[in-house]
């Protein structure tokens, strides 16, 4: 994926590596309990009565400055029985960026989610 910048009056491409896992890291409020967790693109993950589903991660080269980015998807199943997926409602569905999660990062009274890292398996 590539994304044209301007940088001193000049425009220069700015390369995407895409990568198949997310590294995620979940924090339960209440129990102060952190995990972290790879989730692969295109496959999901729970935490608590969080489902969280990763569809797009990427991080730039080596030679530009460090950035991660994933675009994913958050519902929050409750306590009770899962709805099934068509009635799901998201809770979160956004972008979230490694080097500036509070940009764009869950909202929850319970659940923290951060994206850490997208890597090649």
């Amino acid at each position: 994926m590539g994304v044209l910048t301007v940088q001193n009056n000049k425009a220069i491409a700015s390369s995407w590596i895409e990568s198949q896992t997310a590294e995620l890291q979940l924090l339960d409020k209440i129990t102060a309990r952190i995990s972290t967790k790879s989730v692969p693109v295109g496959g999901g993950t729970e935490f608590g009565t969080l489902e969280l589903r990763v569809h797009y991660c990427a991080y730039r080269p080596p030679e530009e400055p460090p950035e991660n980015v994933a675009f994913i998807m958050i519902f929050d199943n409750g306590y009770a029985e899962k709805k099934p997926k068509e009635a799901q409602k998201a809770l979160f569905s956004g972008w979230m960026f490694a080097s500036s999660p509070a940009i764009s990062g869950l909202e929850h009274p319970v659940y923290d989610v951060t994206l850490l890292s997208c890597h090649k398996d």
